[in-house]
């Protein structure tokens, strides 16, 4: 039988990928002049001088990771690094697929690398068979390479990373673009702050400081409807046409992480069932989910909800949130939110275009969505406890707290027309406790709604700010 699977065919495959090999330079149509902040994350792991770190990149598709892969790689060869030591290879193609990673490597060793100093880049490596084995044996035995490498869906890197990567490599989570990425990605101007307002540095600011802060703030307001329509993902964003991005988003982001992904890396048959259960989650973003009721509903074992609300966690396309104790108390109910891993998927999924910026209810769940995200990933770093506060007795809420060892940080979303805030408000009664919180946040609809509460310490700012300035800080962090 004729081998199909010949070095040749490899090499000549390995070369379309690498066209660096023969120009010494990296395509403009494969990388950005915008970089996310992920990318600087993801460089500094990749060349630390001491500690030596495989890099796995993972997030939902279409949020850039192959194109981190790319700056990386156009950074190595401004840095001289020899063009014909680094390798892309992709194993979303076919025959590299099928392919064993060595018999890959053998044939980039044999006839392109110039010395034993490689820099491999692995796209979609959840694709490759054993691969987390390859790695294991390429950092204890191979000591000159560097790896970077990505995963779209990654249940199976989380469950392999734990098993073989512990000391080997560094996962970096890259969510979808933040509002001041958005920003910066359209090149609309970005005011200039000396200050970096992190959420506790806000609430050291008077009232006319609020104010200074958010005037220089209001050009960006007009940009903020459109970032929730489609602003999560980087090609999408640049769109015009929000039917066409949301059908992107529908077929690259969603479609091919339930009916093939999870099909080939967990064997689910019953696809119907996750999307019944992925529809339903879309609908009650930002909710409190009852497992049970789903199950009922949909006439599906409990335990078949709970695992498949876990694959679409791991697989990037939800976020879950738990209550938390904040005096540390034990929480025995243990009912999750469910927030999208970005705004755009629900109005792409659901259908919905323009119409649904004049939907206060829906405009809330969105906005609340959008401000989980911005709060789990900037805090990512500090290993904090995320989740929601419900009092057991009264049944308020306090909709995100963050909880660290010298912080704790207290979100409530009311994006609404002149939102009220009563003394019975679960914030109100913490944010008193001045031995707890170290910042209370009201997040608004409104600039006119900014400024400190007169009857607890409590800030009040709009939403397209807030997650402007978290950014930002998230942008001062890295330039530090």
């Amino acid at each position: 039988m004729m081998q199909l699977i010949t070095d040749e065919r490899i090499l000549q495959v390995l070369r379309g990928f690498n066209p660096w090999w023969a120009t010494g330079k990296v395509p403009d149509s494969l990388t950005r002049p915008v970089k996310r902040f992920a990318y600087y994350e993801a460089l500094q792991s990749f060349e630390h001088a001491t500690i030596r770190r495989h890099v796995i990149l993972s997030g939902p598709r279409r949020v850039g990771k192959s194109t981190i892969m790319y700056q990386t790689i156009e950074h190595l060869l401004s840095a001289s690094i020899p063009a014909r030591n680094i390798l892309y290879v992709s194993f979303d193609h076919p025959m590299l697929k099928m392919s064993e990673m060595d018999h890959i490597l053998r044939v980039f060793v044999n006839n392109i690398a110039a010395d034993e100093h490689i820099c491999l880049f692995l796209d979609e490596i959840q694709h490759a068979k054993d691969w987390d084995a390859w790695l294991k044996t390429i950092y204890d035995h191979s000591p000159a390479y560097r790896i970077m490498a990505t995963g779209s869906a990654s249940p199976m890197l989380n469950e392999k990373m734990t098993e073989s990567g512990v000391g080997r490599w560094v996962q970096v989570r890259i969510p979808t673009l933040s509002f001041y990425e958005y920003l910066e990605l359209k090149g609309i101007a970005i005011p200039s702050l000396d200050d970096r307002f992190d959420p506790i540095a806000l609430t050291r600011l008077d009232s006319r400081q609020l104010q200074q802060l958010l005037s220089s703030l209001l050009p960006l307001e007009r940009h903020f409807h459109r970032y929730l329509l489609i602003g999560g993902f980087p090609e999408i964003a640049q769109s015009d046409d929000v039917s066409y991005a949301q059908r992107v988003i529908r077929e690259d982001v969603v479609d091919k992480v339930l009916k093939r992904d999870m099909v080939s890396l967990f064997n689910v048959r019953h696809i119907d069932e996750l999307e019944r259960i992925f529809l339903y989650l879309c609908m009650t973003t930002g909710h409190i989910i009852e497992i049970a009721s789903i199950a009922q509903h949909m006439e599906i074992t409990r335990p078949t909800v709970i695992k498949y609300m876990q694959f679409l966690e791991l697989a990037n396309l939800i976020y879950t949130s738990y209550p938390v104790g904040i005096t540390g108390k034990k929480i025995l109910a243990a009912r999750p939110k469910v927030y999208l891993a970005d705004a755009a998927i629900r109005n792409a999924v659901l259908l919905q275009g323009e119409e649904v910026l004049q939907d206060a209810e829906q405009m809330g769940m969105l906005v609340e969505s959008a401000v989980f995200k911005h709060i789990k990933s900037y805090y990512s770093n500090f290993n904090p406890r995320i989740g929601y506060y419900r009092d057991s007795g009264s049944q308020k809420e306090i909709d995100i707290v963050v909880l660290m060892p010298n912080a704790r940080i207290l979100t409530e979303v009311k994006y609404r027309e002149q939102p009220k805030m009563k003394e019975s408000e679960a914030i109100v009664a913490w944010s008193r406790q001045t031995d707890l919180p170290t910042a209370s946040l009201v997040v608004t609809k409104n600039p006119e709604d900014c400024g400190r509460l007169e009857h607890a310490p409590i800030i009040r700012i709009p939403a397209f700010a807030f997650l402007f300035l978290l950014g930002h800080a998230e942008r001062a962090r890295l330039d530090r």
